[in-house]
């Protein structure tokens, strides 16, 4: 020890004994710094920070060696080698960097203090090649024992050190390696130097080309340059990751927390909860001051507790690396819930060893719930089907039967064990044909089969009514479903079908006379004008009226009376021919209906009526003539309607009963006054467009989600030049009733287009057609013409129907909507809720828009049925994916209740009102967005 101070005090300048020691600790510190934070990346990023410790270290050596070398006096001159000189800066850089790169990058508990003895043999290989390049008159002389211990220094120095930085957990274990690193690799340079000898001998002459003191300073000084640079690029780098982590770090604690529908906490190895976000805190209902340290066996149930569910669960975690299941949990309050939990078991980084769990948990109880409920609807559906009235059969789409319920076999008498599954449609119509008494022939099986067949490939619901050879009927019903399977069932209608028929009669029929009653005169008198309308005929209907019959029932009784009524019925219907008809309306009224081709007359018809009725009647030895008043009115002259017809037949008919000379009247327009008051209004109807009385008003329509404009509706106004303004309640009716309806829906719908086309904005324009307008054959023309002249885009026009415009004729209505539909236009269905609302005219055609009548809008907040149809319509809407829009929205509250709903666009006077064009397309847009 004494030769080692001596040589520090007497053979070196301690001012540069300082700047060395200073370089080293520099140098040394940031090279473990790097490695220290090496040991948190992942292994694959590893090695990258493991060779910057290792140059950096490499550096700091170097440097720290020559400076020392500088700062020693041997007695003589001496310079450097320049080739060894660089040698030994390789080697310091080199075998140190091997040296972190096996303690960082391996696995294993020993890599930390095998790197070290490498970075220690470094040292000492770096020290005795720059000695060796020292070149100087003399020898250097060796002292082995000085020699081995300054290489076990710098060894045992430097494994100690990286085991401190690599393994070590504690918050300055950098600072504490850098010191314990450092002090070796000065120990080893001075004892080392304590070994050395010099024998000066003159006869050794250093080369010239070797480097003097000064260079090799000028050298060092470049080194330590490069280090401290290299050092603050690693620090700056450092930082920026370091932010950038924080910043990480902080995005995954918002998220965490952020997420309040599971519950996600960590648990050390033994269970203990270490975390916990918000949505645990809102799942289990403990906040983290209570639970954080307590075991998660809280969590459980008593009874899971005792059978060691918590622990077999962190056994499967840690085992297998993840553990999963579905089990009842626990609340703070005692309460206990479903739940999905996941426990991930969590490795060290550094160390690969077991460091804890993650539990994400969540809250199925409604799930669960529903799956009990689906679990029990399932074992009544399998008690339903064992016990139902009806025979059931499901088959594949490879006509293999599926199931069938008992009821089945025993409708056809089929023996135990015939109907099994697998078992084909074509052998069980055979098998079915077989069991009957007597057996059907093969072929009639075959063709009961193909029927069912035709009928499944229909692709829609069908029904096939079999009468059986014992009298009986079933109703056999084919359900397709979209896979190519389908279900069958069978009923037996027998006594339904014989009941049905009776009542259907008596439906149609009066009970006293035998005559058709009332119901069952419109349904024929609905076909007839429907044929005459076709075929340019006439319809006459003749209201009859019985006269004195009162007095008959007050002078006869009501027996005598009904008696009457049956022979005035029995020859009524004598007297009938072809094309004509009658019926029983109640009491003494009656109604003859009569079709009148091309030249024939109508006076012969009238004429056996009025023979009918005037004869007298014979009855208990008395005469009775009960004579009666008729009343006629024909169409298409008198009416254009059902309705229309029998009224104005009624009204002649009341014109003869109050003229006794009069027995036979014909409907006349005085008789009444309102119907001429339509009329004249539907004569003007007809000059309205020509006259330039009608004009268009349009109300926006806006989307209830962000308030934007989506377009306008078309609205129609009659300014009459005598009555004034006209509602459209009152003349739309009359219009589509005198037909006026088709030019005037013309005109609006050019009118529309060709303001519409003018906006700059793109917004839709809502057209309502009526029927008649859905009926005409130029209708998909005239709508195409439209467009091009106009100039306006299909997709800007959209195209409002009501239900009622395409039930009179739905196959072809739908047809000429699919081609309105292929120009590109949009086609919304009106006033949906209202009248008829069939799903099936939905599944029928692909509408763009479902309108919310605005009746419902009326009542919401006193009528919960109305709120609850809305949701049901909003709901379908939905499960359809078409836009639903209500109408008639006026306040807060019912636009607050449709957005809380979920629909997608409102109208009304909330919104705006509808407004002529007039008044300017920016004043429509200002008062929407007001």
């Amino acid at each position: 020890m004494l030769r080692i101070y001596n040589c520090i005090v007497a053979e070196h300048d301690l001012g540069l004994l300082v700047l060395a020691t200073v370089i080293c600790l520099f140098t040394i510190f940031a090279a473990a710094d790097i490695a220290a934070r090496g040991t948190t990346m992942a292994p694959a990023a590893r090695l990258r920070w493991a060779l910057g410790a290792g140059v950096t270290a490499g550096l700091g050596i170097w440097s720290t060696h020559f400076v020392a070398m500088l700062a020693y006096d041997p007695g003589t001159t001496f310079v450097f080698d320049p080739g060894l000189t660089a040698l030994s800066l390789a080697i310091a850089i080199g075998i140190p960097a091997a040296g972190f790169a096996v303690a960082l990058a391996l696995p294993g508990r020993h890599a930390a203090p095998a790197g070290g003895a490498i970075v220690g043999g470094g040292i000492a290989v770096m020290h005795f090649v720059g000695m060796v390049a020292v070149d100087l008159p003399g020898r250097i002389e060796w002292d082995p024992v000085y020699a081995v211990a300054a290489i076990a220094i710098g060894a045992v120095a430097a494994s100690a050190a990286l085991d401190i930085i690599v393994i070590g957990t504690g918050r300055y274990r950098a600072g504490l390696g850098a010191l314990v690193l450092s002090g070796g690799i000065v120990g080893l340079h001075f004892t080392a130097m304590g070994a050395v000898t010099i024998r000066p001998d003159p006869s050794i002459v250093p080369s010239g080309l070797q480097l003097s003191p000064v260079g090799m300073a000028g050298a060092i000084s470049a080194a330590v340059l490069l280090v401290v640079g290299g050092c603050l690029l690693i620090a700056t780098i450092l930082r920026k990751a370091e932010r950038l982590a924080a910043e990480s770090e902080r995005r995954f604690g918002l998220l965490v927390e952020g997420v309040t529908d599971y519950a996600i906490y960590m648990l050390d190895p033994c269970g203990n909860v270490a975390n916990w976000n918000v949505g645990a805190a809102r799942v289990k209902g403990y906040g983290a001051e209570e639970i954080v340290g307590r075991n998660f066996s809280v969590f459980y149930t008593p009874e899971d507790v005792v059978r060691g569910a918590p622990q077999r669960a962190l056994a499967v975690a840690r085992a297998e690396g993840k553990f999963e299941a579905r089990a009842e949990r626990v609340r703070k309050d005692g309460t206990r819930f479903w739940a999905h939990v996941v426990i991930d078991a969590v490795r060290d980084p550094r160390s690969g060893g077991h460091a804890g769990f993650v539990s994400i948990t969540r809250d199925i109880t409604p799930e669960k719930l529903a799956a009990d409920q689906m679990e029990a609807m399932q074992r009544n559906l399998d008690r339903a089907l064992a016990n139902m009235g009806h025979g059931l059969a499901m088959f594949g789409a490879d006509e293999k039967l599926v199931l069938a319920n008992p009821r089945f076999a025993e409708i056809f008498g089929l023996a135990p064990g015939v109907v099994q599954p697998g078992l084909s449609l074509r052998d069980l119509v055979h098998a079915v044909a077989l069991a009957r008494v007597p057996p059907d022939p093969p072929a009639k099986a075959d063709h009961i089969y193909a029927a069912h067949r035709k009928a499944i490939a229909g692709g829609g619901r069908s029904v096939i009514i079999e009468e059986l050879d014992d009298g009986r009927t079933l109703s056999v019903g084919n359900n397709p479903m979209p896979d190519g399977s389908w279900v069958t069932t069978f009923e037996d209608i027998s006594d339904r079908r014989r009941s049905e028929q009776k009542i259907a009669h008596m439906a149609r029929h009066d009970g006293l006379t035998g005559l058709p009653n009332r119901a069952s005169f419109n349904e024929r008198l609905d076909d007839e004008l429907e044929l005459a309308s076709r075929d340019g005929c006439r319809v006459a209907v003749v209201g009859i009226d019985l006269d004195r019959f009162k007095d008959i029932n007050d002078s006869r009784g009501h027996a005598v009376g009904d008696e009457v009524l049956r022979i005035v019925s029995a020859r009524l219907s004598a007297v009938l021919g072809a094309g004509e008809f009658a019926a029983r309306f109640g009491g003494d009224e009656f109604a003859v209906m009569k079709t009148i081709g091309q030249g024939e007359d109508l006076g012969d018809f009238v004429a056996r009526l009025e023979r009918a009725l005037s004869q007298p009647i014979v009855l208990d030895g008395f005469d009775i003539t009960p004579g009666a008043s008729l009343g006629v009115a024909l169409f298409p002259t008198d009416a254009a309607s059902r309705d229309s017809l029998i009224n104005n037949a009624d009204l002649a008919m009341y014109r003869a009963k109050a003229a006794p000379a009069e027995r036979v009247c014909f409907y006349e327009a005085r008789m009444d006054e309102v119907s001429r008051q339509r009329r004249a209004l539907a004569t003007d109807l007809w000059h309205a467009v020509e006259n330039g009385e009608l004009s268009l008003a349009y109300q926006v329509q806006k989307s209830v989600v962000d308030g934007r404009v989506t377009g306008y509706e078309v609205l129609l106004r009659w300014d009459h030049p005598r009555r004034g303004r006209i509602s459209p309640a009152e003349f739309i009716p009359i219009a589509e009733e005198c037909g006026a309806i088709v030019p005037i829906g013309a005109w609006v719908l050019r009118e529309a287009c060709a303001e519409a086309a003018r906006w700059d904005g793109g917004e839709r324009i809502a057209v309502n057609l009526s029927p008649l307008q859905l009926g005409h054959v130029d209708l998909v023309r005239e709508v195409h013409e439209t467009l091009l002249v106009t100039g306006l885009a299909p997709a800007r026009l959209e195209l409002e129907i009501t239900e009622t415009a395409i039930i009179a004729d739905k196959e072809r209505a739908l047809h000429i909507l699919r081609q309105i539909k292929a120009l590109g236009i949009t086609i919304a269905i009106d006033d949906f809720g209202t009248g008829y609302s069939s799903l099936d005219t939905l599944r029928s055609f692909p509408f763009d828009k479902i309108k919310l009548d605005r009746s419902f809008m009326n009542d919401i907040d006193s009528n919960p049925q109305s709120k609850a149809i809305i949701r049901a319509i909003l709901a379908l809407g939905r499960s359809l994916e078409v836009p639903v829009l209500a109408e008639g929205v006026e306040t807060d509250d019912q636009l607050q209740m449709l957005t809380v709903e979920g629909c997608d666009e409102v109208q009304g006077f909330l919104l705006g009102r509808p407004e002529p064009i007039q008044t300017g397309l920016l004043g429509l847009r200002a008062a929407a967005a007001g």
